[in-house]
This record gives C-alpha cells, sequence and structure tokens, in this order.
C-alpha cells in the first residue's frame, strides 16, 4: 500500500468515528467520512494534477470536527473566530499525526498543514482550490437546506453567499453556476455574484 493510500485509510478511519451521519440521494454515512469524501472529489474536478499534499489536505481538511462543538463556545462573532482557530489547528494536529503513522517527513506534513490552516490565500494556488472545493460541498450538499430556514430574510442569504463567493475565484465561480439549484436557490446565488462585480 503506498503512503497515500495509507494515509487516506487513517484519515476515513478516523472520520468514521463521527457519531452524526449524513444522507445524500437516499445513503447514510458518518458525517465528516462523507464530507471527506466529497471534497476530495470536489479538489480532483478543480485541479485534476492536484499535487500529494492538496489531495492529503483535502481528505483531512476537517478531520475530526465532531469532537470541538461550535456549542462549546460562547454566541458572537470573536468566540465563533476563536472556535474556527482552534478547531483548524485541531484538524492540523490529527492530520499530522496519522501521516507520520503513514511515514509521511515533515516537509510533506509542514506543507499539508499549512493548507488546512489556509495560510496565504488568494496567493497560495492550492489553498485557493481547498477553498473553492469547500465553499462547492456546502453549495452541493448545505445550501439548499440552509436556504429553506431563511426564506423570510433573502438579504441574510445573500450576505452569506456573497462572503462565501468572495472566498473563492473565477474558477470555482464556474463550477459553483453547474450545480443543481432550485429556481429561488439559482436566484439567490445569481444576485450574490453579481453583486461582486464592479459596478460601471
Amino acid at each position: 500500500m503506498s503512503r497515500l493510500n495509507k494515509a487516506f485509510e487513517l484519515f476515513d478511519a478516523y472520520n468514521k468515528q463521527d457519531p452524526r451521519s449524513f444522507t445524500w440521494e437516499g445513503v447514510s454515512a458518518p458525517q465528516e467520512y462523507f464530507f471527506a469524501v466529497k471534497l476530495y472529489e470536489w479538489v480532483l474536478k478543480l485541479d485534476p494534477g492536484a499535487d500529494e499534499e492538496l489531495l492529503l489536505a483535502s481528505r483531512s481538511q476537517h478531520i475530526g470536527r465532531w469532537e470541538i462543538p461550535r456549542e462549546d463556545y460562547p454566541e458572537g462573532r470573536d468566540p465563533y473566530l476563536k472556535w474556527r482557530k482552534y478547531l483548524a489547528q485541531h484538524h492540523a494536529g490529527i492530520a499530522a499525526r496519522l501521516m507520520t503513522e503513514a511515514g509521511y517527513g515533515e516537509e510533506t506534513i509542514d506543507r499539508v498543514k499549512q493548507i488546512i490552516l489556509k495560510q496565504r490565500i488568494k496567493v497560495d494556488p492550492d489553498v485557493q482550490t481547498m477553498e473553492n472545493a469547500l465553499c462547492l460541498v456546502f453549495l452541493q450538499l448545505q445550501y439548499e437546506e440552509f436556504r429553506k430556514k431563511y426564506e423570510d430574510e433573502p438579504g441574510k442569504i445573500i450576505n452569506i453567499l456573497r462572503k462565501s463567493l468572495l472566498k473563492m475565484d473565477a474558477n470555482g465561480h464556474r463550477f459553483a453556476l453547474t450545480l443543481p439549484y432550485s429556481t429561488d436557490g439559482f436566484n439567490l446565488i445569481k444576485e450574490a455574484l453579481d453583486s461582486l462585480k464592479p459596478k460601471p
């Protein structure tokens, strides 16, 4: 077994411990395992020639996410940002440990951690590909359900979409427009994208 496949096996086994489940098209799986596989698939669609470090990061980007729930932190933006930062370090730490077990050296592990921590976004092409893929996973698997919760607040949805779309580049936007949405869902995405265009 190659080191890459060994690492994938370790990542997947860890994520299959997620007590939460996610159902998609009639199939249920441990939530973080399912999302990790989908993120990996999106990275390959965005960058068919993705290097090994990016593939490793894609399969471990949110590894063990259920272990530090949002509910453990108070409401508000500052606690939320603190949670996100601590969570990213948690993911990077687990990925590093499992990669060491799979036989990877320090240089590769450090590179994967950079991508997981999303350092130098908009500058590092691998980090940008990861951000595109993360947003596409949300749009494909969670957006429509999320939108229904705030149908009476379209402005709020557009604002959230704008924040996600701002993190993406033109390639990510192109893929985002190919996903199957409801008519209302697609119109909100178009409106959010149009709001990002420079005013004449």
